[in-house]
């Protein structure tokens, strides 16, 4: 497995705060039920930069179980739910994410999340709350960019 997290023996008890998650986000759980069966999102390359909590979890095993291959670090360096992160690290999904990342830390996380997919295949989806992975992708790999859509959220 690919991942750095705090402490991976966290995972167990990340697993049930995300049992209990799960009953509390009604909506991303009709729509795994829904469309499970479809794949709708198999052959996306999701790379998520995103506050690693319990109900982000909630979202990665959402878009996995709809046949995404995602992989993903924080947008932030002290809201990393460490026990989120070994939860996902746990299922496979590569995590580079724990609380309290240095800044350096920080740009090492992100540009893991960037090569993290399997065979060397890129990215073709960006998940980004607040810009940093979008400029990283921009400045550092921008054959990603080849291709690619930009939708426009108005």
């Amino acid at each position: 497995m690919v991942y750095k997290v705090a402490d991976i023996s966290l995972a167990a008890f990340g697993r049930k705060e995300i049992e209990i998650a799960e009953n509390e986000m009604p909506g991303l759980i009709y729509i795994r039920q829904k469309y499970k069966e479809s794949q709708p999102l198999k052959g996306a390359r999701i790379a998520g930069c995103l506050h690693m909590t319990i109900q982000t979890a909630v979202l990665i095993e959402t878009l996995t179980a709809l046949g995404a291959e995602v992989s993903w670090s924080s947008c932030n360096i002290f809201s990393t739910q460490d026990h989120a992160a070994a939860a996902i690290a746990a299922t496979g999904v590569p995590v580079f994410a724990w609380k309290g990342e240095t800044e350096e830390e920080y740009t090492w996380c992100i540009d893991q999340t960037i090569a993290a997919f399997p065979d060397g295949k890129p990215l073709n989806m960006i998940l980004d709350d607040g810009g940093d992975l979008t400029t990283l992708v921009h400045e550092k790999y921008p054959q990603y960019l080849q291709g690619g859509y930009l939708i426009d959220r108005m």
